[in-house]
């Protein structure tokens, strides 16, 4: 079975690197001031420059208005919108229409109910993105926090879909085996301090996904 990889929350050359020649088949770059993964735009542009071109770059973005998403997208040549806050169905939509780019909508589960959320989403969004919610008050995503992954075991929902929150190189395999996700997503399991990748744990990571 060849499963998907999404390095999420880049912020280094060097991850870059390690996410590209470990197979990685998308990137992530984080544009949300509250998180340690959050970089400016030159950064992410520099950063964007040196992606190979089969690689599909995503934004993250958190509710965040047209201006904010269009100053991003006149620096960062991003292939993929990633709608990671409480964006109900119809902004999902306005987004879309407006930049003309895939939307990945994520959904955040914190009881095996929450997986119905997804439902109204299959017909404004590309893909979506399972990821465990977090505390109150907390970061929406790259928190380590996993939830039940049998919850997405019946997931038979229309769209293509990513499982994340609290992948690591040593999980992932049953992850995979018990969700059934053809795609995975990782932030937080291959870094060693908040916001910082480390690309030994990028390549174990990757090389735990080719495997499967």
């Amino acid at each position: 079975m060849t499963v998907e990889a999404k390095i999420c929350g880049i912020t280094s050359a060097d991850a870059v690197t390690a996410a590209t020649e470990g197979g990685a088949r998308f990137v992530g770059f984080v544009f949300y001031e509250p998180s340690p993964r959050n970089l400016t735009l030159a950064a992410a542009r520099g950063l964007a420059a040196v992606v190979p071109s089969s690689i599909r770059k995503v934004g993250l973005f958190v509710d965040a208005v047209d201006t904010a998403i269009a100053q991003v997208l006149a620096e960062v040549p991003l292939d993929v919108l990633q709608l990671h806050g409480e964006e109900p169905p119809e902004r999902i939509a306005a987004i879309r229409k407006q930049f003309g780019l895939p939307v990945m909508k994520a959904i955040r589960i914190g009881v095996k109910s929450d997986v119905a959320k997804a439902a109204s989403y299959l017909e404004v969004a590309d893909r979506l993105l399972f990821d465990a919610k977090g505390p109150a008050g907390g970061l929406p995503g790259g928190t380590g926090q996993a939830f039940d992954w049998k919850w997405l075991s019946s997931y038979d929902g229309s769209l293509p879909w990513m499982l994340s929150g609290g992948l690591n190189a040593s999980n992932v395999k049953e992850a995979v085996r018990q969700s059934g996700a053809r795609a995975v997503d990782v932030s937080s399991g291959v870094e060693d301090k908040p916001g910082h990748k480390d690309p030994g744990r990028i390549a174990e990571f990757l090389s735990a996904v080719a495997d499967l």
